[in-house]
């Protein structure tokens, strides 16, 4: 999630986009998935179905499958200059379907094959002092 507004105040204050980026609820996380979940139910993760709704209407839906760079090739780079520990997360970006939100929706978001889902209300973000 990004707070657009925030964030173009943010560069015109030559500040950081950190609350631009993050605040309560800014990035909700389902329980974590074992991968052995993933395995035993499509065998390859790029099969997996990803989407999301907002106010219970499709938004999003998308594929590891298109993504530009496949997550072997995510971690590989990104470890070059972080260290990932387990449970570490790599946000990557967002299939087609971005829109905005206003505080009081209701965001819902799942992966179809292992039954994953979680739904979250949207809060309004802090502006900059």
């Amino acid at each position: 999630m990004t707070d657009r507004e925030g964030q173009e105040e943010a560069k015109k204050q030559g500040k950081p986009w950190t609350r631009a980026k993050g605040w309560d609820t800014s990035c909700p996380v389902s329980e974590m998935v074992p991968t052995a979940s993933v395995a035993a139910s499509v065998g390859d993760y790029r099969a997996l179905n990803l989407w999301l709704s907002v106010n219970g209407v499709r938004r999003q839906y998308g594929s590891p499958a298109r993504m530009i760079f496949d997550v072997p090739t995510l971690i590989a780079e990104v470890s070059r200059v972080h260290t990932l520990e387990p449970w570490d997360l790599l946000l990557t970006g967002t299939p087609e379907g971005v829109g905005a939100v206003a505080p009081g929706d209701v965001i819902t978001a799942g992966i179809k094959e292992v039954g994953v889902e979680i739904t979250v209300p949207v809060v309004e973000a802090l502006s900059l002092p």
